[in-house]
């Protein structure tokens, strides 16, 4: 594709890095911002610039916050005796749009994948036992997706949390296994959440 000159064509190989955006929708999109008021253009590229630059992670969960605990954990009025783990912040956003759970999360930042080379060390795993220690927590929800990495996760901090003696619970299988879970519908996470099933963690 040919270029009116070289800052339109950096200006679409930017926007063509972003997922889901090819050549042809990046130079829509750099046109658009071409005919814009500068003033508009600066206010878009500091937006992003300044959540680079600005955003933390809550040290207890590590949801995406403003301070140093996001707003989910700094609300009172949420159950902090349950404790839902999820994969990433996505997830997060899946179940809040169901409202059917108030409880808190703890994000792991990832599954265990020995075949992509994550192992449980490179997950947000020892924070977890930190809040299991402090007594609180009485539920342990695991909202992972229903994949072969999801359910060796569940299976792995099954093991690890069972010490504690907390109650541990999965989402229902109303997510197909195989599945994504931020790409269920509201309705069927949100039945998953509601009608949580124990999980039993099999003697090996």
């Amino acid at each position: 594709m040919q270029y009116p000159s070289k800052l339109i064509e950096n200006a679409v190989n930017q926007f063509s890095k972003l997922p889901g955006i090819g050549k042809k929708t990046a130079l829509r999109l750099t046109l658009h911002l071409l005919n814009q008021d500068e003033i508009d253009v600066e206010g878009f590229s500091s937006a992003f610039i300044n959540m680079r630059q600005n955003t933390r992670f809550c040290k207890r969960c590590h949801n995406i916050a403003d301070d140093e605990l996001c707003d989910i954990c700094n609300t009172s009025s949420r159950d902090h005796t349950s404790v839902c783990i999820v994969e990433g912040l996505r997830d997060i956003m899946a179940i809040e749009n169901t409202a059917q759970y108030n409880g808190v999360y703890h994000i792991l930042g990832g599954i265990i994948s020995p075949i992509d080379g994550i192992g449980p060390e490179e997950l947000n795993i020892d924070s977890l036992i930190k809040r299991l220690e402090g007594g609180e927590i009485k539920e342990v929800i695991m909202a992972l997706s229903p994949t072969i990495e999801g359910d060796t996760t569940i299976f792995y901090l099954s093991k690890r949390v069972q010490q504690y003696g907390v109650k541990v619970t999965t989402i229902a299988r109303g997510i197909s296994f195989g599945g994504e879970l931020e790409y269920a519908d509201e309705m069927t996470l949100g039945r998953s959440i509601v009608t949580r099933t124990p999980y039993e963690v099999q003697a090996s």
